[in-house]
């Protein structure tokens, strides 16, 4: 089996938020979770199957993306370029990336062929390459990069759709997608946080961090993805978050997990004494498998 991440652009009308779960949910495809966000403008969905009919799930939840969202009219804080934003797989086992590649360049292929979408490969299968590297800039600047030959879909035309955009699709290792909220309204300050914590900044190694302004509450968020659990832990990434809002004169109000986590991740923190607000053994992939599935699929011969 493998996990599927897909991340849709949807996350404020439940209908067409059940109708693509719906369409994900292809015979033999477990819908472990759903995480919808209206200032984001988002649903992430975490999927469980094996091979085959993950990808005859995938391809029709895509399809159900492109129906029932229209980028020219889509306003949310989520960076994005698609209807069907980013696609990743991913292994159930550490042994079984290739297998999580090999999927993802065929259903590279049958979104571009079945669907007449452009598809970027990210990650391992993509030279490493990250969505931020196609999101920058929009979808304008998206469009523009394609039209003057600078970046060349790897599936589906040489155009890109502005009613649904185009797919990355990537494998990738597990990663953990989580939101630290801050008692300010200036998203400024917490822009300087996720700079100061992130790689790129010279902070944690295999950490990603964006802030972000929430509409509906206007609170700030540091919204952040643990992409290398082998060189950073939640459990260290939460308190340096917290020392810097305190050093700014502010606290942590809490936090939210997207999708779920690795039972390693909640395993470490109690060990290390520290609280992550928002995550517990019911967020677990391994839990989810267990209850959907009876049991946490052994890997395939």
């Amino acid at each position: 089996m493998l996990e599927a991440v897909p991340n849709v652009s949807e996350g404020r009308d439940l209908r067409s938020i059940e109708a693509i779960g719906a369409a994900f949910a292809a015979p033999g495809v477990a819908v472990l979770d759903v995480h919808s966000d209206a200032d984001h403008h988002r649903s992430v969905f975490t999927l469980a199957g094996e091979d085959a009919a993950l990808l005859d799930g995938l391809v029709a939840g895509v399809g159900a993306a492109v129906d029932l969202v229209d980028l020219r009219t889509h306003a949310g804080v989520h960076p994005r370029v698609g209807a069907a934003d980013v696609v990743p797989l991913v292994p159930l086992h550490p042994s079984e990336l290739d297998r999580a590649k090999a999927a993802a360049i065929v259903l590279a292929g049958r979104i571009g062929d079945e669907l007449g979408l452009a598809v970027f490969l990210y990650g391992e299968v993509g030279g490493g390459r990250r969505p931020v590297f196609f999101r920058r800039g929009g979808l304008a600047e998206l469009t523009r990069r394609v039209e003057a030959g600078e970046l060349v879909p790897d599936a589906g035309p040489r155009r890109v759709d502005q009613r649904s955009g185009v797919v990355l699709v990537g494998a990738r290792r597990p990663l953990v997608a989580y939101n630290v909220v801050l008692d300010t309204d200036d998203v400024t300050v917490a822009a300087e946080i996720a700079a100061a914590v992130r790689e790129s900044g010279g902070g944690i190694a295999g950490l990603q961090a964006i802030g972000l302004v929430l509409p509906s509450t206007g609170a700030v968020q540091v919204s952040m993805n643990v992409l290398d659990l082998e060189r950073a832990a939640l459990h260290e990434v939460v308190p340096r978050v917290q020392r810097e809002a305190e050093l700014r004169g502010l606290r942590v109000l809490g936090g939210e997990l997207v999708g779920l986590v690795p039972e390693r991740v909640v395993r470490e923190a109690y060990e290390a004494g520290v609280e992550l607000p928002g995550v517990d053994q019911s967020r677990t992939l391994e839990r989810a498998l267990a209850s959907r599935l009876g049991a946490w699929p052994a890997p395939s011969s």
